[in-house]
């Protein structure tokens, strides 16, 4: 794969950081957009726009077709058996607040347990927390070994008669760990349990095909898949849609509307209350394309490449410690520097055009079980490249010179 190709394809590489080349390293926060998701969003608001699902005119009929393009496409790129299956929201956060609000609502109780693990995302623990408060259940977490992995073996002892669901992250934000969710959906099912799956970083960096994976819900945030922010999706079966409560009411979510009763549509338009995030919707059409043009396996050999060589470099400096080693992991690595707090590694890293992340990265539950407040992380994309890894290298070596000379 041709780097230098990919990376034209994304304007804002034209621009310097402190007068240095741009080197991306935070992509597991938020991936850079290409070209052709930039324009498809101008050329919506310039030429297509209105709202959708309302009005009968021409531009609305466009704007409500070019919507739902995407949501085929979305459904044809992750294998969903329907379209109803598709719901958009804001951000992958609320569509896994829209699963812990309504399937919390409806099917747990006081006592009953909600099954995690310590590699959560703040995202994939606090909307439980709320169902805990408000239910009276319990949530258990399923601990991850000095390797920053779960066993599955760990998740298996949790389960009883009392679980109610299984809400787990694809791929850890921190250590890269990549869950065996097959394996677990194919456990939970013997005990008839719903598997609802963080998708915000497998997503991006894995094939995901839902009737191979067969979770009941899968939350995906498109703007770590090269495209717009704003938008979110939940996969979810339609089986649990025909039987879940609306999460929000308003308009365009309803099917009559009485004084004294409202009834509702089915999926996906009983989910996706008021005006919808139109442009970013269209737009995000454009990153399918772009990764199906580049190519998932090509995306995650290059990736596996990358993250290999930047491994295998980092490890050579003693005074870095990586955090977690798991078997099968993804394009993340997570490190700190001993002496230096992350902040200030990313503050030097910035003066050489290197942007990464340093904090808890909504994971404070993982950097506590590994004994630190925070970390420093280097996540991987579609446009970097072994060069960046050299700049990422040396910068770090600046570090050490400033703050342990």
């Amino acid at each position: 794969m041709d780097t230098k190709v990919i990376k034209s394809k994304f304007p804002i590489f034209k621009n310097k950081i402190k007068g240095k080349p741009l080197i991306y390293l935070d992509s597991a926060n938020s991936s850079q957009k290409p070209k052709t998701v930039i324009d498809r969003i101008s050329k919506f608001y310039s030429k297509e726009f209105s709202n959708i699902g309302r009005s009968v005119h021409s531009l609305a009929v466009t704007a409500t077709n070019r919507f739902e393009e995407t949501r085929d496409l979305l459904k044809n790129f992750i294998n969903a058996k329907s379209t109803e299956e598709i719901i958009f929201t804001k951000n992958a956060t609320e569509a896994i607040n829209l699963v812990a609000a309504t399937y919390g609502e409806k099917f747990i109780n006081k006592g009953d347990e909600i099954l995690i693990t310590e590699l959560e995302h703040h995202a994939n623990y606090v909307p439980w927390h709320f169902v805990r408060q408000r239910k009276g259940a319990i949530i258990k977490f399923a601990e991850c070994n000095d390797k920053g992995e779960v066993d599955i073996d760990k998740i298996k002892k949790l389960i009883t008669n009392k679980t109610k669901i299984i809400a787990i992250t694809h791929l850890s934000n921190v250590t890269g760990a990549i869950m065996p969710i097959k394996k677990i959906v194919d456990l939970a099912s013997e005990k008839k349990i719903p598997v609802l799956v963080d998708g915000c970083q497998g997503a991006p960096h894995l094939k995901i095909d839902m009737q191979e994976l067969g979770c009941d819900f899968y939350a995906i945030s498109c703007h770590k898949m090269y495209g717009p922010t704003g938008v979110g999706v939940l996969y979810a079966k339609k089986k649990w849609l025909d039987v879940l409560p609306p999460y929000q009411g308003g308009g365009g979510m309803i099917e009559e509307v009485k004084k004294d009763n409202i009834t509702f549509p089915g999926s996906p338009t009983k989910y996706e209350a008021g005006t919808l995030q139109t442009a970013e919707v269209v737009g995000f059409s454009e990153s399918i394309r772009f990764i199906e043009g580049v190519g998932i396996k090509n995306i995650i050999q290059h990736e596996k490449e990358i993250l290999e060589y930047g491994l295998e470099k980092i490890k050579k400096n003693n005074s870095i410690r990586i955090i977690g080693d798991p078997k099968n992991r993804g394009s993340i690595i997570s490190f700190t520097i001993k002496g230096i707090h992350p902040h200030d590694i990313a503050t030097i890293l910035d003066e050489e055009g290197v942007a990464i992340r340093a904090g808890h990265h909504c994971c404070q539950i993982l950097h506590e079980k590994m004994g630190i407040a925070a970390s420093a992380r280097a996540s991987l994309g579609i446009y970097n490249s072994k060069e960046d890894i050299d700049v990422l290298s040396d910068a770090i070596k600046k570090c050490n010179k400033v703050f342990n000379n």
